[in-house]
């Protein structure tokens, strides 16, 4: 369940994506909300990993956070709280499926989270990932989610005697500060996965995973 908002402005910059300002009387996108929503979500996640694994180094840490807070997990999460049905969007991008990216999704969750601590503080930041996002570190673990699947990949396709994955950069959208790349990776010549991220590596990561299942289901 959503938070109630006190400041009502917070929360509709929070969810006015910068295709509606041409659109709406909306004068301020979400873009500058994300940026400080991103900051709030590290602190809390680096803080929760912390303490719940206390023998874990350094590492070790610093992969379940990239994998909590990278930008499938935190679309997955926007979607499941409704954000992509509230998200003030242009009648283009609603054509392009833009309540369907990844990355427009994510950012969407962090500017919320950003807007949420503007408007009641620190804890009540922490409270709403704690009780949304911070759950998922369960499955992160278990499933091996903060796993390098490029390396994963590589090791895989050399035992059977294959070429070296290679991964090429297929899209580029939004403004230079929140670039959503689209990375597809190929072993001799196949394609075998695409991924989507917020940098070339989560996408190539992630493009990585999805050439995984499909050689597990093959």
């Amino acid at each position: 369940m959503l938070p109630t908002f006190i400041r009502q402005d917070l929360l509709s910059t929070a969810l006015t994506h910068r295709s509606a300002l041409n659109e709406s009387t909306a004068t301020e996108s979400n873009e500058r909300l994300e940026f400080l929503g991103d900051a709030v979500l590290e602190l809390v996640t680096t803080e929760f990993l912390y303490a719940k694994f206390p023998s874990e180094p350094e590492g070790m840490l610093t992969s379940y956070r990239a994998a909590l807070v990278k930008t499938t997990t935190l679309a997955v999460v926007a979607k499941e709280l409704g954000l992509d049905q509230l998200l003030k969007i242009s009648k283009g991008e609603e054509r392009s499926g833009g309540r369907d990216n990844v990355g427009l999704l994510a950012d969407t969750f962090e500017a919320f989270t950003g807007a949420l601590y503007l408007d009641q503080g620190y804890e009540a930041a922490k409270v709403f990932i704690s009780t949304n996002l911070l759950p998922k570190v369960d499955q992160v673990v278990t499933q091996k989610l903060y796993k390098d699947y490029k390396t994963s990949l590589q090791e895989q396709v050399q035992s059977q005697g294959q070429g070296t994955p290679i991964y090429e950069t297929i899209e580029e959208s939004g403004p230079d500060h929140l670039k959503v790349f689209t990375v597809q990776v190929l072993v001799d010549q196949n394609i075998l996965g695409a991924g989507t991220g917020r940098n070339k590596q989560d996408a190539s990561q992630e493009a990585a995973r999805a050439a995984l299942e499909k050689m597990k289901d093959l």
